[in-house]
């Protein structure tokens, strides 16, 4: 098995990403008539910063999190900085180095990550700005992650396998050394505007959140309810535990905090045909697409629909049979309705602009009820009818 990790680590570099396969894969969920025969009227607008392009990399998780960052730089009066993305990847991809190691190589490494690292890695490692730390220091315009990962991963996969029968420290230096050959090396103190940071002090006294303040959520219904409880997806490799509430609290919850002024960050499963990247729409229609007709199926995004009554158990259903995974992370921004009253999340995406919304999608609240696998946000946007539970 380890023999077969390490040809598939090598491999990597060979390979589409998983990100762009995601990408192109829902670009054929399309309609040329959708943004014609949809009419959306914002309800809430909530500040938040330009769009990202993660490029090919499964880093949504730290593009989500940060613009969060950002939106709650600004609801705290703060002038918001573009947050550096990949300081904070490259903080996890060392975290989950480690722990692979110890894991003797029967766990999980890559890109993948999920809403609570960023907020994990801002606590203990601070953050640093765009401008200091792009991430781009191997002749591209913007990430492109294969080659870096296919590298790494290899170098782990020797580690694991233990050649002197007594594994030394320095793999730890040559990890390291990869990451800064590919990423840039870290700085150890920076001017910003004039005045000299560490990443640290930078957290602390420019973007000035207070980790202890956010809090994740999610609903399976095989756990008790208004406890902490593991988050059992794949890319989450720190095994965080989150608050999980039954389903219909997902929509309380978020309702609740866009109605006040807070914005979410959102996993979720996009791997539906319901949900159209291009498009910018997402809602959960009455059939499932195997028993749509071709004409259904055509005309899906053709403007609105009717939708499935989402329950719990329906929920639980797909993510026992796979049918939800923890595809990728966005940021709800908003609120919008239809032209036949039908209200929707107004999302941020990090996939650039090239879609009908300029990188935003309108999000039906019975999609986030069925697909969310977990969601971050302040306590304050939390109704204190549901803190109290807890």
């Amino acid at each position: 098995m380890k023999k077969a990790a390490l040809l598939f680590g090598l491999m990597l570099p060979l390979m589409v990403s998983a990100q762009d396969d995601l990408i192109n894969k829902l670009d054929k969920n399309e309609s040329d008539s959708a943004k014609k025969k949809f009419e959306f009227k914002h309800i809430i607008d909530l500040d938040n910063t330009t769009v990202k392009n993660q490029g090919s990399s499964g880093t949504c998780w730290s593009y989500s999190t940060n613009s969060f960052l950002e939106s709650e730089m600004i609801r705290m009066g703060k002038k918001p900085v573009d947050i550096a993305e990949i300081y904070t990847a490259r903080r996890v991809y060392e975290e989950k180095a480690e722990r692979y190691v110890r894991m003797h190589g029967d766990f999980s490494y890559g890109d993948g990550g999920a809403c609570h690292d960023v907020i994990n890695m801002y606590a203990k490692y601070g953050a640093l700005p765009q401008s200091v730390y792009s991430g781009l220091n191997y002749g591209t315009d913007k990430n492109r992650f294969g080659e870096m990962q296919g590298m790494l991963k290899a170098m782990l996969n020797v580690v694991v396998k233990n050649p002197n029968k007594k594994i030394t420290p320095n793999w730890k230096k040559a990890f390291e050394a990869v990451l800064d050959v590919y990423l840039g090396e870290v700085p150890e103190t920076f001017n910003y505007n004039g005045k000299l940071y560490t990443a640290k002090t930078f957290a602390k006294n420019v973007v000035g959140i207070n980790p202890n303040d956010y809090m994740e959520f999610s609903s399976f219904s095989y756990q008790p309810y208004y406890q902490k409880t593991m988050l059992w997806v794949p890319d989450n490799w720190s095994l965080d535990k989150v608050y999980n509430v039954p389903f219909n609290d997902i929509i309380t919850i978020i309702d609740n905090a866009v109605k006040n002024g807070y914005t979410v960050t959102w996993a979720t499963d996009v791997s539906e045909k319901y949900f159209s990247w291009k498009n910018g729409v997402a809602f959960v229609p009455e059939k499932d697409w195997s028993d749509m007709e071709d004409e259904e199926r055509k005309d899906l995004f053709n403007g609105p629909k009717p939708e499935r009554k989402i329950t719990e158990d329906m929920r639980q259903e797909a993510f026992d049979n796979y049918t939800t995974t923890d595809d990728h992370g966005m940021h709800i921004v908003g609120m919008a309705e239809d032209q036949n009253g039908k209200e929707y999340y107004i999302v941020k995406n990090s996939w650039g602009e090239k879609n009908d919304y300029k990188g935003y999608l309108y999000v039906t609240k019975a999609y986030v009820q069925y697909k969310t696998t977990a969601f971050l946000l302040h306590k304050g946007g939390v109704p204190k009818s549901i803190l109290s539970k807890f």
